[in-house]
């Protein structure tokens, strides 16, 4: 996509000698017909002006967060929500580590903790900076929160020395963001249906019985789909989670009913079954609260397996089918037998008896197994549910393309 049709990116520039580049980078993407918004960190003004910002962009240049002109927009919110993207170049170091932190004391940091948009940072620092362990601590946990970075690249350095840490060239960020605006255009024309957190089958109106599941990682997929662009719907058993008011939220309670939420959803491209769905309910709820008893008999009876019911249904079957199988002992034995009993395209296993991981943890710990067997099983090692989503998503759309 040469023509980014009136994308509206939002310019992060921070204070380091890099920020020159900017400058190259903010034309290319004017060139190429995008709309430009720009904020300057205070230190970033002493290598870059406001002027010549604003007359390669031809847009608004931001750079005070209390801007009396511009109270009643509330210039946080509103900027973070008009970008499809935010690009930070260059990143510094202090900016990476205020981000891991959560700071909001200006304008760049107060916009990227508003937004709901992908966030990419071109980092730029002395090699030694980069290098050190403080830097690297801050980037795994921003990559955890779903932030992408471009480079940094090796070379001669401002300060007369060489390593890795300079900022990318200008032509590689347009490119990186060219690539994730064209994938979101064709993703948006691809419906992803999820399922997550438990259902609960009641025995009576105060009593039923569950699966446990807190539902983070099927939120965290449904988030991870939805910044790449996909048409998201997710179809989510009691939790108390929250979710971007642009994912289509269904929210149910039984199995049944979170089966016809499914059905009506149908069809869609791809279909990531991570609910814990109960396997049994109750043959007559009572209408009533019964009365405490030495001993109480229940008779249970099967609910209907969504997963097997969407993954042999020949007419509405989704391209992509993937089931979660969540295990206490013989992971890849039974998630095996879940593959090929269910006619699957992937199953994603767990050990939920592990602690520290599954569950209410926000980690997880993740085996993959293919249905197709050129495709090895491949083991996403102990991480963020977050950053597990990402992978998952980034092998979603490495298949679907």
């Amino acid at each position: 996509m040469k023509d980014l049709n009136k994308k509206k990116i939002l310019f992060i520039i921070c204070g380091g000698i890099s920020a020159y580049k900017s400058l190259e980078t903010i034309r290319l993407f004017k060139k190429n017909n995008a709309e430009i918004k720009t904020i300057l960190t205070k230190s970033a003004k002493e290598f870059v002006t406001p002027l010549s910002i604003a007359s390669l962009s031809q847009g608004k240049v931001y750079d005070d967060l209390f801007n009396v002109d511009n109270e009643s927009e509330m210039d946080h919110i509103a900027l973070s929500r008009w970008a499809d993207v935010i690009i930070v170049a260059p990143a510094t170091a202090n900016t990476i580590t205020k981000l891991s932190q959560g700071s909001s004391e200006d304008l760049a940091s107060t916009v990227i903790l508003a937004s709901n948009k992908k966030v990419f940072l071109a980092p730029a620092m002395n090699v030694r900076m980069w290098e050190h362990q403080s830097t690297k601590d801050n980037l795994k946990k921003l990559k955890s929160y779903g932030y992408d970075f471009i480079g940094p690249a090796i070379g001669d350095m401002a300060c007369g020395e060489f390593g890795e840490g300079k900022m990318s060239d200008p032509l590689e960020i347009f490119n990186k963001i060219n690539d994730f605006l064209s994938s979101r255009i064709k993703n948006k024309k691809i419906k992803a249906l999820v399922t997550a957190g438990p259902t609960n089958e009641y025995i009576d109106p105060v009593r039923f019985i569950t699966n446990k599941s807190s539902g983070k990682q099927g939120y965290e997929i449904a988030k991870s789909l939805f910044r790449r662009g996909f048409d998201t719907t997710l179809i989510s058993g009691p939790t108390n989670l929250n979710i971007d008011e642009n994912i289509n939220l269904i929210k149910v309670e039984t199995a049944e009913e979170m089966f016809k939420a499914t059905q009506d959803n149908l069809p869609a491209h791809i279909a990531i079954f991570s609910a814990a769905v109960a396997d049994f309910k109750i043959n007559k709820k009572d209408q009533n609260k019964i009365k405490k008893q030495d001993n109480l008999i229940l008779n249970l009876e099967k609910n209907i397996d969504i997963l097997n019911y969407v993954s042999n249904h020949n007419s509405m079957r989704p391209n992509l089918v993937i089931g979660f199988a969540a295990e206490t002992s013989d992971l890849d034995k039974n998630a095996i037998y879940k593959l090929t009993n269910k006619n699957c395209d992937w199953i994603i296993a767990n050990n939920v008896s592990k602690s520290g991981s599954g569950f209410d943890s926000d980690y997880n710990e993740v085996t993959i197994h293919y249905k197709d067997p050129k495709i090895k099983k491949e083991k996403l090692s102990l991480k963020k549910k977050s950053e597990i989503s990402e992978e998952i998503v980034d092998r979603i759309v490495s298949q679907i393309n």
